[in-house]
């Protein structure tokens, strides 16, 4: 290409010298540029005279477009040709031995090339070179990447990068020279580079690979972790890894000099914010004065002041803490100094990544419109509400500044599948094979009504259901939900058959308080059956009384529910909890009157639940969620001589209570000595769950969760009748809804239980 320019400059000199001038400009072998694009690039017109120097830096110019090899011009007497050799696009892109489908695909969108590009040979060696970054941060060393290509047609081709991971780096040992005031483990908790531990391939085990890429920040966290027990002083060399590429093992050495132990002296804050008093500010600040110095408090003290300041309007409030330090007395002095600012208004909110959903539906959850003051913690309770629609795999909410006092929102939403076809199911000694499906969608048209059409069946059971539920009537704070059902189950002592529906009106309050109001009605036609074969004891004639009831049940409900977490399906923070009673009328005339003289009796059932979830990434640098639940129920106000139907007893077992026991199964018996009598539910249960859920494939969007269950049940009392079991749990976000597959084992199970190993429900939050 150089020659060719060169032999045209040549030529071109003793055309100037003749002064020639354009008569007409030709482009050859052009297809990502038309005739008029080049002829504005190439900027040389019929009339120009010839110029070897503006001819040249056309040529330099079109290189500059990134489209071609090679271009070279051809003269022939006021006529200008040029040539071009365009560059082939890259019709297909595959890695090849870099992991699973998922892995390589999001390595192929971070190494710059990507299907439909222009196969550039600068633009390879560069992609090779961040395949092999890669995986040396992932701790892989002598990594080799191969690239091949093979012709599609004359303008394309397909490239292969073929990669040979090479060998992992496992770090055997962790020396820090110097440290004694601290404990190695507690060093270590931080850090990316970690020693291999005893079983290592567990989740919640250190596998001792290293990430090279992390070495260099691994030396802050350690002075981090000094920072957070007082020692000011510490120095921490960078890291040095010593490698013998003969195992491939590691040592890394890390040299320490700690010093001495700070104590907090003096803590203020300088500020003259108007609306802030600084003694109610001290109050809330968790670094006090006297104690060790602990850098993570500090920063929390930060946040929680810049919070302050924004909840009156400074979205940009700054809080710098002063340090002073008092070597002689080891301590050290703390004021936080608040630069405000201006206070902002709310210009405008700008909605964007929603396809489905209504702009009117995500406005009904964002506590702050155009003309309203600024206000930080409206801010978090909106990203909050619209987390806990279900609506949205991801909601971000940015300031966007329009002038000194004005900025917009920019509220970012990624929608997930609302719709969705549920099924589940399990396999029970008693149930058999058990089945359910639904169709569902909580955002109907991204209208945020909620519809479910459902049903379920097994050997034992058939239920069909439909439901109703808009949250927020015309835009209001009311909501409406209506129900129907219907509804044959056979228990193991009796067969119960309903028909009924509810009607619920509610309100939110108090932005995460919800009370709603109901009425139901339930016509039941339940009698006994000998579903268990006589397997578990034979039953006197009369305590069929106990199963055989037909009667009807109007109800009113009253229910109040509290919810500040931060998503549905998935909370990593915040409190749910809610408490329902239930006052029902209960009439029917086929009850034995000889054995309960007072007919059926009318009841008082009162219901609750708790949740509690606290996601640990920020404290342990790994996105662990913890979460207790808890959930109860009473029935009261039947006297002796009434009769409280069997189906409206409570009863224990399967996914939502105790799990590693079939549903329904945790019952007082008929008869307590013996452990195969017949179940007659109780009228007290409670129940709790300790789970800790950790991350299996993000790119499925998989996750492992280990539980802890325990529950109780009686007639009179709650602790009658005790269970519990331990397991563990996939929870899978698939594109049908969420997916549950539960493993379970009981603890303590008993002659007459009936246990499951296995249950999987889908359509359920985790």
């Amino acid at each position: 290409m150089k020659m060719k320019k060169i032999v045209f400059s040549w030529m071109l000199m003793g055309s100037l010298l003749l002064a020639q001038k354009v008569t007409q400009v030709k482009f050859e072998g052009l297809s990502h540029l038309s005739p008029n694009v080049a002829m504005e690039i190439a900027d040389i017109h019929v009339g120009d005279e010839m110029n070897a120097m503006k001819i040249n830096e056309s040529i330099k110019n079109f290189f500059s477009q990134g489209y071609f090899k090679d271009v070279w011009v051809d003269q022939n007497g006021g006529v200008l040709t040029y040539h071009f050799q365009e560059k082939v696009a890259i019709a297909n892109l595959e890695i090849k031995g870099y992991g699973s489908g998922d892995d390589a695909d999001k390595l192929l969108k971070s190494i710059g090339l990507k299907k439909g590009d222009l196969y550039d040979a600068a633009r390879v060696k560069k992609a090779k070179k961040e395949i092999i970054s890669k995986l040396e941060s992932e701790g892989y060393y002598d990594t080799v990447v191969e690239v091949t290509t093979a012709p599609v047609s004359q303008s394309s081709i397909s490239v292969v990068l073929e990669v040979n991971k090479g060998e992992k780096i496992i770090i055997k040992k962790m020396n820090f020279m110097g440290a004694s005031k601290l404990d190695q483990d507690d060093l270590e908790l931080p850090l990316a580079n970690k020693e291999e531990e005893f079983l290592g391939w567990m989740p919640w085990r250190n596998d001792g690979e290293a990430k090279v890429d992390q070495l260099e920040y691994d030396a802050y966290r350690v002075k981090d972790v000094y920072m957070k027990y007082g020692y000011l002083d510490a120095f921490v060399s960078k890291p040095l890894m010593r490698v013998d590429f003969g195992s491939y093992n590691a040592q890394v050495d890390y040299q320490v000099s700690e010093g001495e132990q700070y104590k907090v002296g003096t803590v203020a804050i300088a500020q003259d914010v108007e609306g802030l008093e600084n003694k109610e500010l001290m109050g809330d600040l968790t670094l006090k004065e006297g104690k060790v110095f602990n850098i993570d408090k500090m920063r929390k003290d930060i946040k929680y002041l810049e919070e302050q300041v924004g909840n009156l309007g400074y979205a940009y409030a700054k809080v710098s803490p002063q340090m002073h330090k008092n070597e002689e007395g080891r301590s050290i002095d703390i004021k936080y100094v608040i630069q405000p600012g201006t206070k902002v208004t709310i210009n405008d909110v700008v909605i964007s990544g929603n396809n489905e959903t209504k702009d009117r539906v995500i406005r009904r959850y964002i506590y702050l419109a155009p003309g309203d003051q600024y206000n930080a913690r409206d801010l978090k309770d909106s990203k909050n509400a619209l987390g806990r629609t279900g609506f949205f795999e991801s909601v971000d909410i940015e300031n966007q500044r329009v002038s000194e006092d004005k900025i917009n929102l920019l509220v970012k939403v990624k929608e997930t599948a609302t719709g969705s076809i549920s099924a589940g199911g399990g396999y029970g000694s008693y149930e058999g094979l058990m089945f359910n499906a639904s169709v569902a969608d909580k955002n109907i048209f991204g209208s945020g009504i909620d519809a479910s059409l459902g049903f379920d069946i097994s050997k034992i059971s058939t239920n069909y259901n439909v439901s109703f539920t808009n949250p927020k009537v015309w835009d209001s704070q009311y909501s409406l939900g209506v129900s129907f059902f219907k509804k044959k189950y056979e228990y193991y002592d009796f067969t119960q058959d309903q028909l009924g529906g509810t009607v619920m009106v509610g309100r939110e309050f108090l932005r995460n308080f919800h009370a709603s109001v109901g009425l139901g009605y339930v016509d039941n036609q339940s009698e006994f059956s000998d579903n268990n074969n006589s397997s578990y004891g034979h039953i006197d004639p009369l305590y069929k009384d106990l199963y055989n009831d037909k009667y009807k049940k109007g109800s009113v409900y009253f229910s109040l529910s509290y919810d500040n977490t931060d998503d549905f399906y998935l909370p990593r923070e915040g409190m749910l909890a809610s408490i329902t009673t239930e006052l029902a009328n209960v009439s029917g005339d086929d009850v034995n009157l000889t054995t309960y003289p007072g007919g059926y009796g009318n009841f008082v059932k009162n219901s609750g639940k708790i949740g509690f979830y606290q996601g640990l990434e920020d404290w342990i640098d790994y996105d662990m969620i913890l979460r207790l639940k808890g959930r109860f129920s009473t029935i009261s106000g039947v006297a002796d001589d009434e009769k409280l139907p069997t189906a409206e007893k409570l009863f224990l077992g399967g996914i939502g209570s105790v799990r590693g026991y079939d549903a329904y199964s945790i019952s007082p018996l008929i008869d307590p000595s013996d452990p195969y009598s017949r179940r007659i539910g109780g009228k007290n249960s409670a129940s709790t769950s300790v789970e800790a859920s950790i991350p299996l494939s993000e790119a499925a969007k998989m996750r492992l969760a280990f539980f802890y269950d325990y529950g109780m049940i009686g007639q009179d009392s709650f602790n009658e009748i005790h269970r519990s079991s331990v397991g563990a749990q996939i929870e899978w976000q698939s594109m049908f809804g969420p997916i549950n597959l539960v493993f379970a084992q009981p603890l303590d199970d008993k002659p007459g239980d009936q246990t499951a190993a296995f249950e999987f429900s889908m359509g359920s939050k985790f």
